[in-house]
């Protein structure tokens, strides 16, 4: 998934209200760009950090940048937009990148199911059961080489979970996919200290049948991919 417009590099001053960030571009102009991340962002948010931005000439758009990218200044970086997976996420599909879900040739987004719920994707196929995906941005890192999930309480996420497991039940495959937005880590594990209810919820729901997946990505300043394989991550 390539961003619609070049980014711009900037130097962060603060992140507020969730979806606010203050910015300094590198002109000296200070900005206030949308972040759209309502997560803890936990080591991503610190003033002064390199942060990469998006400018758009919308209208519409009372903002005129966004916050896409984190850059360590190392050779890595983190992805925060948590709308970038599934745009990235669904590229792969389209394109048969995910071994495990290549089978399928009709892709859905956004298809409600359970309670008052949208799964990310419906994926379809005559002779297959339906695969019921569902992305998750990880961006924690608290160990050099870790990406972690969740950075703070959902309860939004242990819910997923449990709906499901429901999926399951009806015969359908269900599939919880972890999308690392991080090129820095090769290893996975649920922040179990962070949101014991999720961990817990997770448990149960992988005794019930739901499937994991986890793939890390390739980011620049250009755009964020999906990388296909998954056998050198570690749970």
């Amino acid at each position: 998934m390539r961003f619609e417009t070049p980014l711009v590099p900037a130097r962060l001053i603060r992140r507020y209200k969730r979806f606010l960030a203050d910015c300094m571009l590198e002109n000296g102009r200070e900005v206030t760009a949308h972040c759209a991340n309502p997560g803890s962002m936990m080591g991503l948010a610190e003033p002064g950090e390199k942060i990469w931005l998006e400018p758009n000439d919308d209208p519409k758009k009372k903002l005129k940048y966004g916050w896409r990218l984190v850059d360590h200044e190392n050779g890595h970086f983190t992805g925060v937009d948590t709308s970038v997976p599934n745009k990235a996420l669904r590229a792969a599909l389209e394109a048969g990148e995910i071994p495990q879900l290549a089978a399928y040739g009709t892709i859905r987004a956004e298809v409600k199911y359970g309670e008052k719920s949208r799964i990310d994707f419906l994926l379809s196929e005559p002779g297959l059961p339906d695969a019921y995906v569902e992305v998750k941005s990880v961006t924690l890192s608290r160990q050099p080489g870790l990406a972690e999930f969740p950075d703070s309480v959902t309860a939004r996420g242990a819910k997923h979970l449990a709906e499901l497991s429901g999926i399951v039940a009806q015969g359908h495959r269900a599939i919880m996919l972890y999308l690392v937005q991080r090129t820095d880590c090769d290893r996975f594990a649920l922040a179990a200290d962070i949101d014991p209810a999720y961990a817990k919820a997770f448990d149960a729901a992988k005794a019930q049948g739901v499937e994991s997946l986890i793939h890390g990505t390739r980011i620049s300043t250009e755009g964020v991919w999906v990388r296909p394989e998954t056998g050198n991550w570690v749970k």
